[in-house]
């Protein structure tokens, strides 16, 4: 019997490493494995590879390659920015607030709360529409001058939601308070010049493009005050000491060749299959919500609750069904409890247990979108069927 075909439809919550960027790494897993660090050959060809890729990524931020340093990922670069520029600021200037949305990713919210219950930093939430978006009229309404730092997701892994971040910034700096944006689900599909963006700090994670789990970044803007969280020998100008991973490094520059090579065919493709998606569950499917913006989300991402369906029940079906979805953030699949994201945005408690997730990627075909359909329709009514 032939087994069933799995179809991949969580593309948030990591990629799978491209061909090219595998290609890119594997000569320094063996024959150039040296430290960069070294005076010797081998040393100075693995720092070349290193700072080949900070000059690649630098430009694809269009920042100066000393704005840039390397992290394990996106998490980690979430908590260096927060609880770096948290400190240093109030050791400088006595400031004391700290602002983000209560959609963030964990790995800036459980940051936060962990600068004010243990460090005496008074955290503030800024509210968010029933989109999930911080509109620049509330952030003027708490913003403070003694704010130590301001942190707002770009593109929300768990709705889609993108925020309106250069107007949130343009704020920030008429108060003089630095402002971060964790960008880890938006570097595949949206702008990325800090620039533009008029950011401070932005954080980025190489697996959800297409490179390697293991390896992210973290934009410093020149005169931003931060304290490393990891220190040792000093490496990445003092700010993140220990041994680069010079094969990630490489990987993470040649994923963000892929993206450029490729965003726009990706973002036109997948845009199309998120609205046909969203359209059909809409339509078809009775007690159906949309999460997140209906327009200003990312373009591979539709997210749903619905009436009277339990998400990890959902989950569990439409796996037999080989589909791999999520309920959220890939960080609290398999948790009980309701999403903060949707909770934050009004939904009940109730509601918050029945989302779904589905996220294409450049793999993502119409024909596995209509058969996802499909079976999502017939587990939602076998779930709400009374003998099921």
């Amino acid at each position: 019997m032939k087994k069933k075909q799995l179809i991949y439809l969580d593309y948030s919550a990591t990629t799978p490493i491209a061909e090219p960027v595998i290609k890119a790494m594997q000569p320094f897993f063996s024959i150039d494995f040296g430290n960069p660090s070294s005076i010797h050959q081998f040393g100075q060809k693995a720092e070349s590879a290193l700072e080949n890729a900070r000059d690649q990524i630098s430009a694809h931020l269009g920042c100066n390659s000393r704005e840039l340093i390397f992290t394990s990922g996106g998490t980690e670069s979430d908590n260096l920015a927060l609880r770096g520029v948290a400190l240093a600021r109030r050791k400088k200037h006595g400031t004391n607030h700290i602002l983000i949305s209560p959609v963030e990713h964990h790995a800036v919210s459980s940051t936060a709360q962990q600068l004010a219950e243990l460090f005496g930093f008074e955290l503030e939430y800024l509210e968010v529409d029933k989109t999930g978006i911080v509109s620049p009229e509330m952030l003027r309404s708490k913003i403070r001058s003694d704010t130590a730092l301001v942190s707002i997701i770009y593109a929300n892994n768990e709705i889609g939601s993108i925020n309106p971040i250069p107007e949130l910034a343009k704020i920030c700096h008429e108060y003089s308070v630095p402002f971060h944006s964790d960008a880890v689900q938006a570097t595949a599909y949206l702008p990325l010049k800090v620039s533009e963006l008029n950011l401070d700090l932005l954080s980025i994670g190489a697996h959800k493009f297409y490179g390697p789990k293991g390896i992210g970044a973290l934009f410093i803007k020149q005169g931003i005050e931060i304290f490393p969280m990891q220190t040792g020998g000093g490496h990445e100008w003092g700010l993140r000491s220990g041994t680069p991973n010079v094969p990630y490094i490489v990987g993470m520059g040649e994923a963000i060749k892929f993206v450029e090579s490729h965003q726009s065919e990706w973002i036109t493709h997948l845009q199309k299959l998120r609205d046909k998606l969203i359209h059909y569950v809409l339509e078809n499917i009775p007690d159906s919500q949309l999460t997140g913006h209906p327009t200003h989300r990312l373009p591979n991402h539709a997210s749903f609750v619905f009436e009277g369906v339990d998400s990890q029940k959902l989950l569990m079906l439409l796996d037999v069904e080989g589909f791999a979805c999520s309920s959220g953030s890939a960080c609290k699949t398999g948790n009980p409890l309701p999403s903060d994201v949707l909770l934050a945005m009004g939904f009940s408690p109730e509601l918050a247990l029945s989302s779904l997730r589905v996220t294409l990627g450049k793999d993502t075909t119409e024909e596995q979108i209509d058969q996802f359909l499909v079976s999502l329709e017939k587990v939602i009514k076998k779930i709400r069927s009374p003998k099921s």
